[in-house]
């Protein structure tokens, strides 16, 4: 056999084989295509036959499910505000300036509860006798002896400078501003709180030392109005 011939058949061979592969592709594709779609029609039908098996919502249900979100926003806002912040809202000019009337903001609800108070925080403290929030610093903390002496602070007898004041507003006053107060000892419960704006305060002076169980939060981190945005010993 020549090489002319041996490459004659090697082609025939080789045009046979292709032929017969591409007979195969024809004879298999059409169930490769009809195989997917088979399937996806199963598929939907069982997607209606499962719509029609679940019941449609009836008004009773709605308004339960209603009730349940609402009790579920009612808790997180409970917790929120007796453990992490609460809102609030001054009133009046006892802190003015530092805090003016009707600002709105929050207050540290979990700081306070873990680290407590310190000389010169912003409390919020609750008056059970009026059922109302007072915004106040804290002057005295629990075991000493507070007293005021020409507008000077008093604790335990030495001399506290109270620096967080605008000077200017206190020389407005012509030394007026501060009225002095006879020394009085503070319970291993109580503090001595008393508003910025001295002369338009109702404070420890009227209400006496506050418990601490009335104290309900520290600082204030004011948004409203924008202009007077500020955090307040947070």
């Amino acid at each position: 056999m020549t090489d002319a011939s041996y490459d004659q058949e090697t082609a025939e061979h080789s045009t046979a084989t292709n032929e017969d592969d591409a007979a195969f592709s024809q004879t298999e594709d059409p169930a490769e295509i009809k195989e997917p779609k088979t399937e996806k029609a199963n598929q939907t039908k069982k997607n209606a036959n499962k719509d029609k098996d679940e019941p449609a919502p009836t008004a009773a249900g709605e308004v339960l499910s209603f009730i349940r979100d609402l009790a579920i926003c009612v808790v997180a806002v409970f917790l929120l505000t007796s453990f992490v912040i609460r809102p609030v809202q001054v009133k009046g000019s006892s802190m003015y300036p530092e805090l003016n009337d009707a600002s709105i903001g929050f207050s540290n609800v979990i700081g306070y509860n873990i680290s407590g108070l310190k000389r010169f925080d912003i409390a919020i403290i609750y008056v059970a006798e009026k059922d109302e929030y007072l915004v106040k610093r804290v002057i005295g903390l629990p075991g000493e002896t507070v007293s005021y002496e020409d507008g000077q602070l008093y604790i335990n007898g030495a001399f506290v400078k109270e620096d967080f004041f605008n000077q200017d507003y206190v020389d407005s006053y012509n030394g007026t501003f501060m009225s002095d107060v006879a020394p009085i000892t503070l319970g291993d419960d109580e503090y001595y709180c008393l508003g910025d704006n001295r002369p338009h305060s109702s404070d420890s002076r009227y209400y006496g030392p506050f418990k601490k169980a009335n104290i309900k939060s520290k600082g204030v981190f004011i948004f409203w109005p924008f202009d007077k945005f500020s955090v307040q010993t947070w």
